[in-house]
C-alpha cells in the first residue's frame, strides 16, 4: 500500500529518511518500510522553524528505483544531423533532445571537457590570469558547470522544467533534486553529471569537439528572390559552420560543419560572437541586464540571521539562504545566485578583466555564504554612462567590459579582486583591512564606493541600509564587497522569432539559452535547448 501524506515537521524530524519514518510510525500509526519525498521546503519565518513536506510512504512494498520512466535514446548514427554550437545546458539539452527524436547532433564547444577544465581553473589563482578558452564561462557544461549547479528557476511558463531535473537525475544526479524548493546539485558533483550526459550523446551516434571555435557561419542566400539592398543581404538559409581546432594554440585548424540547422547556444560571455554577428547584419540588439558586486557574509552569521536563532543552523538544519529585492530611484536592486556555504570564484573569461561569481559543493559546508548584490540596467540607461556608442547593440556589452577593466586596473593588472568592508561601502570611505575571504586569487582594498558608476553604486548603498533595516545585523564590517558581478546575464539578444524560434532573417539558425538571450540560468537554459531542438526538427521535416 502506498500513502500520500503532506506533513509539518521539526527539522530533526525531516533531517533523513530514518528520521521521517520514526515519525510516522509514532505521529501517525503508519508503519511503512520505505518513504518518497516528493517536496521539501523550509519555512523559517517564525521562530520556530518547520519542514514543509509531502512524502509518499510505502507499506508492505519498496519503492521504484526512479519515480519516472527513463528516456530512451536511440542510436542516430545514420541519421540527418543538426550542429549543436556550445556544450553548456542549452547545447547538451538540444542535444539529447535531438537524440530523442531521431537526428544526430554534432556538438562543438570551443572550451575543454568538464575534466581538463577544471585544470585551467586551478591554474588562476597561483598565475593570476585566465585561459581565454577554458574557464569559468567556457568549456563543457557552460558557465554552471563550476560556478554552483543551482537549478531554481521560475521559467515554468517555458517549459517542462520537471522533465529537465529528471534527465538530470537520470544522469546521476541526486533524487532529491526533484523534490527541494530550491534544488542543488553542487559544483563538486555536476561534473560527472555532465560526463554522463556527453556520455549518452557519444553512445547513440553523436559527435562532440572540443576545443573547436565557431568563427562565421555558413549562409547561402542565392535562394534569395529580392534586391540586393543591404537589409536584404542578410536574409538566406543556414547550411553550416566554420570552426577553428584548437588544440595547438599556435596552428589553429579551420574546419567545416555542415548541417541544414544550426543551434546557437553559445552562453552569455561569448563577446566574439555578439561581434562577429554584428558585422555580419545579423540581427541582434541590446538586451537589460544587472550589474554590482559579490557580497560574502561569515555563514554562521547568515544562519543566525535567517534562522532567528544564536545557534544559528544548529545540527539538523542546511546553510541559510536569503533572497532580497528593492526599488531604488525606478530600478530594481536584488541578490542573484545566492550561494549558502560557498565560494567567491574568478569568473573572466580573457585578459584585463576581473570578474566576481559565487559557487557552493552540495554539501554547502563553507565559512561564508555570498551572493551578488546587482542594479538594474536597461538599454534606455546607456546615456547614463560613458560610452562611445550609447545606441549600438553592443553598449551594454562594452559596458560590461569597460567595469571589468577597471576592476582589473584596480587589481594590480592581476586576478586579485577588489574590495571593501560593507559599512565602508555604504559609509564611502576605503577600507583600512579585509575580512577573510573565501576568493582564492585574493582580494585588495579598493573604494568601489568611488570609482563604480554612480547610477550602480548609490543604488547599491540605499539597498543594503534598507536590508540592513529589516534584517539585523546584515549590514556589518564582517561583510565584504567584492568587485565586479557583470555576467549575470548576456547583454545581447539575438532576433528569432517567437513561433518557430529560427532567426527572424536565416532560416534553419536557431538562437539558444542565455547567451541569445531567452534564458537566465541553467534549467531555463535546458528548457529553451530542447524547444529550439524541437523547432529544428519540425523545420527539418518540412
Amino acid at each position: 500500500m502506498v500513502n500520500e501524506l503532506t506533513l509539518r515537521i521539526l527539522p530533526q524530524q525531516a533531517f533523513n529518511e530514518q528520521s521521517i519514518l520514526a515519525y510516522l510510525r509514532q505521529e501517525k500509526g503508519i508503519d511503512a518500510q520505505a518513504v518518497r519525498v516528493l517536496k521539501r521546503s523550509i519555512d523559517a519565518r517564525q521562530r520556530t522553524i518547520f519542514v514543509n513536506l509531502t512524502v509518499r510512504a510505502y507499506v508492505g512494498e519498496e519503492p521504484p528505483l526512479l519515480d519516472f520512466d527513463p528516456y530512451i535514446y536511440q542510436d542516430v548514427s545514420e541519421r540527418p544531423s543538426v550542429i549543436v554550437v556550445g556544450a553548456g545546458p542549452g547545447g547538451l539539452f538540444a542535444a539529447l533532445r535531438l537524440i530523442e527524436l531521431g537526428f544526430k547532433p554534432i556538438v562543438i564547444e570551443r572550451g575543454k571537457d568538464v575534466r581538463e577544465r577544471k585544470k585551467d581553473l586551478a591554474r588562476i589563482r597561483p598565475e593570476q590570469r585566465v585561459n581565454p578558452e577554458s574557464n569559468y564561462c567556457f568549456g563543457e557544461g557552460g558557465a554552471g558547470a563550476y560556478s554552483d549547479g543551482k537549478l531554481y528557476t521560475r521559467s515554468k511558463k517555458r517549459g517542462n522544467t520537471d522533465r529537465i531535473l529528471q534527465i538530470f537525475v537520470q544522469h546521476g544526479a541526486s533524487p532529491a533534486i526533484l523534490s527541494d524548493a530550491h534544488p542543488h546539485i553542487g559544483t563538486d558533483r555536476l561534473p560527472r553529471v555532465i560526463e554522463n550526459m556527453r556520455n549518452t550523446i557519444l553512445r547513440c551516434g553523436g559527435e562532440v569537439h572540443f576545443q573547436t571555435k565557431m568563427t562565421e557561419l555558413i549562409i547561402d542566400h542565392s535562394s534569395l528572390t529580392i534586391d540586393n539592398s543591404d537589409a536584404d543581404k542578410r536574409e538566406g538559409h543556414i547550411i553550416g559552420v566554420l570552426a577553428e581546432t584548437m588544440v595547438n594554440p599556435q596552428s589553429p585548424v579551420v574546419n567545416e560543419f555542415r548541417g541544414a540547422a544550426v543551434i546557437l547556444a553559445t552562453g552569455h560571455s561569448a563577446r566574439d560572437v555578439y561581434r562577429y554577428l554584428a558585422q555580419a547584419g545579423i540581427d541582434i540588439e541590446a538586451k537589460g541586464l544587472a550589474i554590482g558586486v559579490r557580497l560574502e557574509h561569515p555563514a554562521e552569521l547568515i544562519d543566525r540571521i535567517q534562522y532567528h536563532s544564536k545557534q544559528g543552523r544548529g545540527k539538523w538544519l542546511p546553510a541559510a539562504e536569503y533572497s532580497m529585492v528593492t526599488q531604488v530611484q525606478g530600478r530594481g536592486v536584488y541578490s542573484f545566485c545566492m550561494c549558502p556555504g560557498g565560494f567567491v570564484v574568478p569568473a573572466a573569461s580573457g585578459p584585463e578583466q576581473v570578474v566576481v561569481n559565487g559557487m557552493s559543493p552540495s554539501n554547502r559546508n563553507g565559512r561564508w555564504s555570498n551572493s551578488g548584490m546587482v542594479v538594474e540596467i536597461r538599454p534606455e540607461d546607456c546615456s547614463n554612462f560613458r560610452l562611445q556608442t550609447p545606441s549600438s547593440p553592443l553598449s551594454l556589452l562594452s559596458l560590461q567590459e569597460e567595469l571589468e577593466r577597471q576592476c582589473w586596473l584596480q587589481a594590480n593588472q592581476q586576478q586579485t579582486a577588489p574590495a571593501q568592508r560593507m559599512t565602508d561601502f555604504v559609509s564611502g570611505r576605503l577600507s583600512a583591512s579585509l575580512p577573510a575571504s573565501s576568493y582564492a586569487p585574493g582580494l585588495i582594498a579598493s573604494p568601489l564606493h568611488f570609482w563604480m558608476p554612480e547610477f550602480i553604486s548609490t543604488r547599491l548603498r540605499e539597498a543594503f541600509k534598507l536590508w540592513g533595516k529589516q534584517k539585523h545585523g546584515f549590514l556589518t564590517s564582517e561583510a565584504t564587497v567584492i568587485g565586479i558581478e557583470t555576467r549575470t546575464s548576456s547583454p545581447v539578444r539575438i532576433l528569432r522569432d517567437n513561433e518557430t524560434l529560427q532567426h527572424i532573417h536565416i532560416k534553419g539558425l536557431f538562437p539558444c539559452g542565455e547567451g541569445a538571450g531567452y534564458a537566465g540560468g541553467i534549467v531555463s537554459a535546458a528548457v529553451d535547448g530542447e524547444r529550439c531542438a524541437e523547432s529544428a526538427v519540425a523545420f527539418l521535416s518540412q
